[in-house]
């Protein structure tokens, strides 16, 4: 049976959601930043993370559904602190990639009481989105409606070279079945990454943190981890492991990634 998509109304927003597994704990993943949304993939998340369906019951969250003009990581952090709050949840499993570790590095940096332990794939504290980066890049080519351009240059990014050569035509088809509105939507959720500095409130986690990094990441650097590590040095719950050869996206591509998650999130 597919798994349903479901939504969140705090009264204030509405966020889409989708579900599974039975366990008794709750483990929460945001996803990072993409053209099209996470929830046309709930089927292919629940089987990459079926190890982790019996011990935890698993929620995805998308941004927002109505999107402001201007929308900041902390503006998407908040936003998710409150429809985890509305849905009653509490002692969570926060498992961020990219920029969805972003925002969950806010949440257990402003919402403590929420988070029981935090997980960051291929993510950074903080972000200069400069002319020519390629954030930048993506943006810009987002904004002249170049989709072909833009998820070639995902395909060259985000992925190992072999990986992206295999999936290029896969890429292309994609391509081509991307909406105005999903571009518009890309640009605004893109440009909240500018300005991005969580370094000073880092000091205000207070659970166990996991940081995986990709020694290959040609989109946020080799070096976001260590540096995400050095703002945690006082805390002895912190782990580190670089993942290399997987590119940025090593969290779908490393095989034993779900394995490292179950391990640290079971001791």
């Amino acid at each position: 049976m597919a798994i349903q998509i479901e939504k969140v109304d705090t009264g204030r927003l509405t966020m889409d959601f989708f579900r599974f597994g039975t366990g008794r704990e709750t483990f929460i993943i945001l996803p990072g930043l993409s053209v099209k949304s996470v929830m046309g993939s709930a089927d292919a998340v629940a089987a990459q993370y079926a190890l982790l369906a019996e011990r935890f019951t698993v929620y995805v969250f998308d941004r927002r559904s109505d999107l402001p003009e201007s929308y900041s990581i902390y503006d998407m952090a908040e936003d998710t602190a409150e429809a985890i709050t509305a849905l009653g949840l509490k002692d969570v499993c926060i498992f961020g990639a990219s920029q969805g570790g972003m925002i969950a590095q806010v949440i257990a940096a402003e919402h403590p009481e929420l988070v029981k332990k935090l997980i960051l794939g291929s993510s950074a504290c903080h972000v200069d989105i400069e002319k020519g980066s390629v954030i930048d890049n993506w943006i810009e080519m987002a904004k002249v409606g170049d989709r072909l351009g833009l998820y070639l240059d995902f395909g060259e990014k985000l992925y190992p070279k072999d990986f992206y050569e295999q999936y290029r035509d896969v890429l292309v088809s994609i391509a081509e079945t991307v909406t105005d509105d999903e571009l518009s939507r890309f640009i605004t959720i893109a440009e909240g990454t500018g300005g991005f500095d969580v370094r000073e409130k880092l000091a205000g986690v207070r659970c166990p943190v996991l940081i995986l990094g990709a020694a290959d990441d040609a989109v946020l650097g080799p070096y976001a981890a260590e540096e995400i590590k050095e703002c945690l040095k006082d805390d002895p719950d912190t782990e580190i492991y670089s993942y290399d050869g997987y590119g940025h996206v090593a969290f779908d591509t490393a095989p034993d990634y779900t394995e490292r998650l179950f391990e640290f999130l079971t001791k």
